[in-house]
């Protein structure tokens, strides 16, 4: 697969090591060419790198790995480059506080949407922070960290579920677009107990089995 990367940050290092990895071709693109290539060269195998256009115009995903306050006019600038595209947002609307920035507005993946009409916006890889996507594999309590899909295209969640489990994770469904906002609260949520509170997020769901409560499982057995 061809991925073009937006951006030369944390997240776009994270991911795009998996990816080359698999044995994808990637491309580096930032506006600043230099830290494009430091990127590309710590990357190896044959990583291209250029400028954000370039990249945008390089392959069938594009991941936007931008911040937040960025990430929609540098959409908006692409969009011709990225029709047709698969656009992969793993960006966090969270500001000072853990405050959901998009509270009572679109989520960042629809303004991106918005933004590029065109191109087949997904949602993913947004719940943990960049260090968790740099190990290989992310597995806790022996089981691959599961990260929520979301997206209107069946292609383009096809080639996003790919790319999750080559960056060693399971895919998970986690509906239309319409849903990405609810991903965004939950970061939120989730680094503010994380950060802020340093508490455990996972202790506050029961086991799958106790979803519904416990019916005839081991508690009311």
């Amino acid at each position: 697969m061809r991925i073009g990367v937006l951006g030369t940050g944390n997240m776009a290092d994270a991911l795009a090591t998996h990816w080359v990895r698999a044995g994808h071709e990637v491309l580096v693109g930032g506006r600043d060419e230099t830290r494009a290539r430091h990127l590309a060269s710590r990357l190896g195998r044959g990583t291209g790198h250029g400028s954000l256009r370039e990249a945008a115009a390089f392959g069938e995903v594009a991941l936007a790995a931008l911040p937040y306050g960025a990430g929609e006019a540098v959409v908006g600038e692409l969009r011709a480059d990225l029709a047709g595209k698969v656009l992969l947002d793993c960006s966090n609307p969270v500001g000072p506080g853990f405050r959901l920035l998009t509270d009572g507005g679109p989520s960042a993946a629809r303004r991106l949407a918005d933004a590029a009409p065109g191109a087949r916006v997904v949602k993913a890889f947004n719940l943990c922070h960049e260090d968790v996507w740099r190990m290989d594999p992310p597995v806790f309590d022996g089981q691959r960290l599961a990260v929520p899909v979301c997206g209107d295209d069946a292609t383009a969640l096809a080639l996003v579920r790919r790319l999750v489990r080559d960056a060693g994770c399971a895919p998970l469904t986690g509906g239309s677009l319409d849903r990405a906002g609810l991903l965004e609260a939950t970061a939120a949520l989730f680094i503010g107990l994380w950060v802020g509170e340093n508490a455990d997020a996972r202790a506050m769901a029961p086991p799958l089995a106790f979803a519904a409560g416990p019916g005839e499982g081991p508690a009311g057995a």
